[in-house]
């Protein structure tokens, strides 16, 4: 499934158009996204977690060159699932 699927689902299950389940979509993404930059943690209740992670400068291998590389420290994100997500996948 991707975006435009489940603008589809989302529009159909509660009777919006594709461009307000579209926008809706948007919103709930960019307030994920504002969550994680903000606080670091994100969680919905029964779906699961995102969270920031910092990953260490760590010493690597260019495949092509075998030449070796620095990779810079950054942060991620995680996402763990939560109880009801998992059950309904099983």
């Amino acid at each position: 499934m991707n975006k435009a699927d489940l603008m589809e689902k989302v529009a159909a299950t509660v009777g919006l158009s594709k461009a307000d389940a579209g926008r809706a979509l948007d919103a709930v993404l960019e307030g994920i996204a504002e969550g994680l930059k903000k606080d670091g943690k994100v969680t919905l209740v029964g779906f699961g977690t995102f969270a920031t992670k910092t990953r260490a400068a760590r010493n690597g291998i260019n495949p092509l060159t075998k030449q070796p590389i620095s990779i810079p420290a950054k942060t991620v994100v995680s996402f763990k699932a939560g109880s009801k997500l998992k059950d309904s996948v099983n």
